[in-house]
């Protein structure tokens, strides 16, 4: 990989050290599996036993089970690149030639690699391309011939999945006796060992893209169903996509908090609207009539197929009664309750995995994947997204949203202040939104720095001005998945009342920041348990502007 063939707007730093010195085997060729096209890995401590600052290739040894992973994932088709920090060269505790006779070991034992992407600087030297900064993960992307949001990274510490996530890949976390603890906890996706990490990487690769023969075929109608918020409904897209690809019409059941994100939707015909005091987190009573009501019109689809996509905390069987008794034969759904007659298919998926992907797999087991033209992203309908509105200046803004639905998951409304201030003093440009309950808390944001624009738009408005930002900065909240259907970055101030691997920014490049290990972790609080919200109040202002740093989001306003 020539240092002139590097998009500047990836990887800021030129200085990437191509150890391997020769070039990938081209772009992948023929169809692409849905998720990942490529493997990337660190060195030490994930494929050989981490014998520091090692120039000596007899030293060199794999880990348990690395061969035989690796060859499982050639055999799928997925290619694999090597992606180190060695500061050692920096330093001087080898030469490069020492370098490339170890990993001239390592290939031997292991097997050829398509890529090899080395950083050979010190953290003082401060170049992009050293982990936790992004830098190899897109220049091993592009030397493979695909992106950064098709590869998956496995390493054995928080800078390997930092750089990940801050790339937009995924990141698995293989932990040794040197992985912190902090590690773990901020890390929504960690392995036992390498050869488990494989098998999940395979496990999910295959889940969301075989259709089983027997239930494959183009359906006539197809009745979708996620009731719950809009960053639900949002997540579910890709899914219905894949419904939408294998139905000549989809008609989508949805609640009121999730209206405004369905109408945003592509592959969607129709929207029917009804509140399941199952789903709702402030239900009122089940009021019988409405159910009888709610039966008819689901009965007037006339659906050939209903896919019932839920949350893993919810359940799907009181609706698939429903469907039953409005006359719908084939239903699928995830349940790990029994569910007697209710399914036709009753599918599961482990816990941890991305919310956009477990509805993907639920989708493919009722026979529809993503046509071979469509990444599994986020997607808004261009038609739906209002365009933001004049005044606002050039793109490349900062959208900071402190608000959210549930209070647990919201920015202190002094934090947010905070960082305001101090995004504006680094010179970015600021824009507070917020909905209409929220103005309050925008114009006390505002007023430290930024244009406040609580309350003044929909969402629709908002995915427009979402669109147009170099970041978002947000907690676990709707606009954070607007700005992942848009590919702008994301600064995650990421409450852990629900597993980040599982509620995330999704494919987009994304800092995470935050107490991952607080006491609310995994609690799905709606509003805090702890006293002074401690897994966001700590966040300092400075990491902010460091995180756009990383993201190459600049001051003065671009990308």
């Amino acid at each position: 990989m020539r240092q002139d063939q590097e998009d500047p707007d990836q990887r800021r730093s030129a200085r990437v050290y191509a150890g391997a010195d020769r070039a990938g085997s081209g772009p992948l060729g023929g169809p692409r599996p849905v998720l990942y096209d490529a493997v990337l890995l660190d060195r030490d401590g994930t494929l050989i036993e981490d014998v520091p600052y090692n120039g000596d290739p007899e030293k060199v040894r794999p880990v348990p089970g690395a061969r035989a992973a690796l060859d499982r994932l050639r055999a799928a088709g997925l290619r694999l690149a090597v992606v180190t920090n060695q500061s050692g060269l920096a330093r001087g505790y080898f030469t490069g030639e020492q370098m490339r006779a170890v990993h001239a070991r390592v290939e031997e034992l292991l097997g050829r690699f398509d890529a090899w992407l080395i950083c050979p600087h010190d953290d003082a030297d401060d170049c992009d391309c050293r982990k936790p900064a992004p830098g190899l993960v897109h220049a091993a992307a592009r030397e493979l011939g695909t992106s950064a949001s098709r590869c998956v990274m496995v390493g054995d510490i928080g800078r390997d999945i930092a750089a990940a996530l801050a790339a937009g890949a995924a990141g698995v976390l293989v932990p040794t006796p040197v992985t912190r603890p902090e590690e773990i906890a901020a890390t929504g996706w960690v392995a036992s060992d390498l050869p488990s990490a494989v098998a999940e990487i395979l496990r999910r690769q295959q889940a969301v893209h075989s259709v089983p023969d027997r239930v494959g075929g183009r359906v006539g109608t197809a009745l979708v169903v996620r009731s719950d918020s809009a960053g639900d409904v949002l997540v579910t897209g890709p899914a219905i996509r894949a419904v939408a690809a294998g139905a000549e019409r989809v008609v989508l059941l949805c609640g009121p908090r999730g209206r405004a994100a369905a109408d945003l939707l592509p592959g969607v015909d129709e929207i029917i609207e009804f509140p399941l005091p199952w789903i709702d987190p402030m239900p009122e009573p089940v009021d019988p009539e409405a159910m009888r009501s709610l039966t008819a019109r689901l009965a007037g689809v006339g659906a050939d197929q209903a896919v019932v996509f839920t949350s893993f905390h919810q359940s799907a069987l009181p609706l698939a009664l429903l469907l039953r008794m409005a006359g719908i034969g084939r239903i699928a759904a995830i349940s790990d309750d029994y569910p007697g007659s209710l399914l036709d298919i009753r599918h599961r998926v482990p816990v941890g995995v991305p919310e956009p992907e477990r509805a993907l797999s639920l989708a493919a087991a009722a026979g529809h994947r993503l046509p071979p033209d469509d990444e599994p992203v986020l997607r808004l309908r261009p038609d739906a997204v209002v365009p933001r509105p004049t005044g606002l200046g050039d793109p490349g803004y900062v959208v900071l949203h402190p608000g959210s639905a549930a209070s647990s998951r919201a920015c202190p409304p002094a934090l947010a202040a905070q960082i305001a201030e101090a995004l504006t003093a680094a010179g970015h440009r600021v824009l507070v939104t917020g909905g209409p309950d929220e103005r309050a808390v925008t114009a006390q944001v505002a007023a430290a720095g930024g244009t406040d624009l609580g309350g003044r738009t929909d969402l629709a408005g908002l995915a427009g001005i979402v669109a147009d930002a170099g970041a978002v900065v947000v907690g676990n909240t709707g606009p954070a998945h607007l700005a992942a259907a848009a590919g702008v970055p994301v600064v995650s101030l990421f409450a852990p009342t629900v597993p980040f691997g599982q509620w995330g920014p999704y494919r987009v490049p994304t800092v995470r920041l935050g107490d991952a290990g607080a006491p609310c972790r995994d609690t799905r609080a709606a509003s805090c348990p702890i006293p002074g919200h401690p897994c966001l109040s700590g966040v300092d202002p400075a990491e902010v502007v460091e995180a756009l740093r990383v993201l190459a989001v600049s001051g003065g306003g671009g990308r």
